[in-house]
């Protein structure tokens, strides 16, 4: 039976963070402070990472972590490969050179103790063309769909072409983010569990909406997220089990308050309890939020 979350999780702690100017054009979410020194960033960045990664740790989750490399600002968010049930691992194109630098041979080779590397997309870099494995893609893994906002990160022709290797329906759709552009990433506006899917269809244009919307509520639960608590990251979220196989969804503290009453009721009926810790430092320079710390281990 296919399992649409993992009870295992890899996590990269980071040895440098800082807003990335070579993610800012795309990413309308991340923010920059000149005032605040580096060090300090970091060392604010890394005390939110080890709470967050605890926190996981105590309620059962198992967790894999892996320090970081210098020169790579956003390598707390492991985004540029993953892993499937069948065994097999893939590795992604990425648009900023920096984050190109986030392929670790180590991280790789140990990995590759355990998955097949079935396909590395990296070569089309080269041609500037780019899909940022589980965040540009959000995976509906039992039912084989992958969900597809079109950004700079996001190019439809590789989606559709990836789809179809790997045997999934593309649900390929356009966005607005507050700012009036595409959102970089499908994970900043939807997430899919086991029976509840969260998602803003809000964001989602006029032309895709009603076929999003009629996708998602063929196999699941829907909670509407309002476009104002994108703002609060509220749609990066992320299921996970535990070692007991008990469900937990998972974001971060600031998108937790963000959430109605309404929205609490829901989520209670599919999951044990919300996991969720303070990432307020890496929310603000990094753009990102949980999901993006977090790549699954099928």
């Amino acid at each position: 039976m296919k399992r649409q979350s993992t009870d295992h999780i890899f996590m990269i702690e980071p040895a440098e963070f800082y807003s990335n100017p070579q993610t800012a054009g795309s990413n309308h979410y991340q923010k920059e402070d000149v005032d605040e020194d580096k060090s300090n960033i970091l060392e604010k960045a890394i005390s939110e990472f080890r709470a967050f990664r605890d926190k996981l740790v105590a309620e059962g989750v198992n967790i894999t972590t892996f320090k970081g490399d210098a020169g790579c600002p956003d390598h707390v968010f492991p985004n540029w490969f993953t892993t499937f049930e069948d065994g097999t691992m893939q590795i992604f194109p990425m648009k900023a050179k920096n984050r190109r630098l986030e392929k670790n041979p180590s991280m790789i080779n140990t990995l590759s103790r355990h998955y097949e590397l079935s396909d590395d997309l990296s070569h089309f870099e080269d041609k500037d063309t780019f899909l940022e494995s589980t965040s540009s893609m959000v995976f509906d893994r039992v039912h084989n769909v992958a969900y597809i906002t079109l950004s700079p990160r996001a190019d439809e022709t590789l989606a559709r072409e990836w789809c179809k290797k790997n045997k999934f329906l593309p649900m390929i759709f356009e966005t607005q983010s507050h700012t009036g552009g595409p959102i970089y990433h499908t994970d900043v506006l939807m997430y899919v569990g086991t029976g509840m899917i969260g998602i803003c269809l809000e964001v989602i244009t006029e032309k895709y909406r009603d076929q999003v919307e009629s996708m998602v509520k063929q196999h699941h639960d829907i909670m509407e997220i309002e476009a104002s608590q994108l703002l609060s990251f509220c749609g990066n979220s992320l299921e996970v089990l535990n070692k007991k196989n008990e469900a937990f969804l998972v974001m971060s503290s600031e998108s937790e308050s963000s959430l109605t009453d309404i929205q609490r009721e829901k989520i209670a009926k599919h999951y044990k309890k919300i996991i969720h810790s303070d990432l307020s430092t890496i929310e603000k320079y990094g753009g990102g939020s949980a999901r993006c710390m977090l790549s699954e281990l099928f």
